[in-house]
Order: structure tokens, then C-alpha cells, then sequence
């Protein structure tokens, strides 16, 4: 029976999980620009019209509040974030497996590969700690 390798597991479900968060963000970003960019975009349309006065302004109210939840949830920065940290884990794996870069002479490679991980991880969030302070601050001011 196979060996199992607790830093080799703990990368197939971080890699899965920064993975699929990366394209939920990406679907939730574009979803919303693509709803901003409707809505402006009937906006001279509609206000070529008489009686259209109030869509136009539920249009633009539609917008704020689009740009506001892209603000608030930060979708388009955490899709990039998500999506780099997954490629640095998906790189490891690789090298991991082809006993390639650091681990082709390494004397403990499960560790090194333990330690590469939660490295990886540990600036993930760091980062998302910062923007999340950065995010508190700019809309309590």
C-alpha cells in the first residue's frame, strides 16, 4: 500500500482550493462588468427618450451599487491573487513530482516540500490580510 504524504496532500487541496476560488472570483468579476457595462451603455440610449428619465437614473443607481460590491468583495484582485498562488503551487507539484529544482538532491524532500507549501500559503494570506485592512480603512474614511 502506498505511503500517504501529509505535505503532498495538504498541496492537492490547497492547489484545489485556490484553484476553484480563483474561478468563482473570475465568474463573479466579470458577471458584474459585464452588468455595469450594459447598464451604461443603455443609459444615452434611454435618455434619448421622454419618460425615460427614471431608467436612466435606476441605471446609474445600478452602477454604484455594481461597483460598490466589486469594492466591497475585492473579486478581480482575489481571481488574481487566487489564480498566481495556484500556479506557484501547481509549479511545486511539478517539480515534486519529477524530483526536479530543490528536491532533485535534497536529503528530506517531504519536508522541504512542507515547508514550500505552507510558505506559499502563509504569503497567500498575508496578502489577503493586508488588502482586507487596506479595504477597512479606505471605506471608513
Amino acid at each position: 500500500m502506498a505511503e500517504v504524504n501529509p505535505a503532498f496532500e495538504r498541496l492537492e487541496d490547497q492547489l484545489s482550493w485556490y484553484d476553484n476560488k480563483s474561478m468563482e472570483n473570475q465568474k463573479w468579476y466579470k458577471r458584474l462588468k459585464v452588468a455595469e457595462i450594459i447598464a451604461a451603455a443603455i443609459i444615452p440610449f434611454a435618455a434619448g427618450f421622454d419618460g425615460f428619465s427614471v431608467l436612466t437614473g435606476i441605471l446609474g443607481v445600478l452602477i454604484v451599487i455594481l461597483i460598490g460590491i466589486q469594492s466591497l468583495n475585492q473579486y478581480h484582485d482575489n481571481w488574481i491573487s487566487y489564480r498566481s498562488t495556484a500556479e506557484q503551487l501547481k509549479h511545486e507539484k511539478y517539480l515534486w513530482l519529477s524530483k526536479a529544482g530543490p528536491y532533485k538532491d535534497a536529503k528530506n524532500p517531504e519536508v522541504m516540500l512542507a515547508e514550500r507549501v505552507e510558505s506559499l500559503i502563509s504569503r497567500e494570506h498575508a496578502k489577503w490580510e493586508a488588502a482586507m485592512e487596506k479595504t477597512e480603512k479606505d471605506q471608513t474614511s
